[in-house]
């Protein structure tokens, strides 16, 4: 004979403390949303228009079978030695970039400091300087991008000596930037404030010892 079994369902602000403990540990296990770090990238695009970096893309396939252009910006992260951020882009000097940023940013001073450095290596190579940035490796991290660094002379003239140097360490610091950001992100919404509201606004249902039901 089948038998019809009763259980009590709470909310997660129903339970006690230590249910709900349980309770998040669960939605820990379920990691992070899909795309979670797009508002990130989305900043970040917004960050190197604004000192004329330009962002690769590539074409991806959905699951849908429908094709989509992202930008070609990687991480890996967040708990190992050699995780990190970067980037594929090409670079060149437009007026304004160091006042653009400021203006996207104004508390950010590393940003700032990375706009004005690409400025002054542009202003002593008579703003010529073009840059192209590709990944390469099986690895993501800032020293895993190639940067190579010409000069755009109607004369021949070489850039300076400094310049290819400068140049990438801008880059470099541009990409660790990006993931302090992403860590500071993830960070966020793994935090007890943050998975205590997304079980309450998905109206999840546990048992009085804080197990997932249903």
């Amino acid at each position: 004979m089948p038998e019809v079994i009763q259980t009590i369902v709470y909310t997660y602000d129903e339970l006690s403390g230590p249910a709900q403990d349980a309770a998040k540990d669960w939605y820990r296990q379920l990691g992070p949303h899909d795309g979670w770090w797009q508002a990130v990238y989305d900043d970040f695009a917004i960050i190197c228009d604004s000192i004329d970096i330009h962002l690769k893309t590539r074409i991806r396939n959905a699951s849908t079978q429908r094709q989509f252009c992202e930008p070609c910006v990687w991480f890996t992260g967040f708990w190992n030695q050699g995780d990190g951020a970067s980037f594929e882009a090409s670079w060149r000097y437009a007026r304004g970039g160091s006042l653009a940023i400021r203006a996207h940013a104004p508390q950010d001073r590393v940003l700032h400091d990375i706009a004005d450095r690409l400025q002054d290596v542009q202003r002593r190579n008579i703003y010529q300087l073009t840059a192209d940035i590709d990944h390469q490796g099986r690895y993501c991290h800032e020293h895993t991008m190639f940067i190579s660094v010409e000069r755009d002379s109607t004369t021949g003239q070489p850039p300076t000596d400094d310049a290819e140097a400068a140049v990438a360490l801008a880059m470099r610091d541009l990409a660790r930037w990006l993931y302090r950001r992403l860590e500071e992100e993830h960070e966020h919404i793994t935090s007890e404030s943050e998975i205590a509201a997304a079980i309450l606004a998905n109206e999840y249902t546990f048992t009085v010892s804080g197990r997932r039901f249903g």
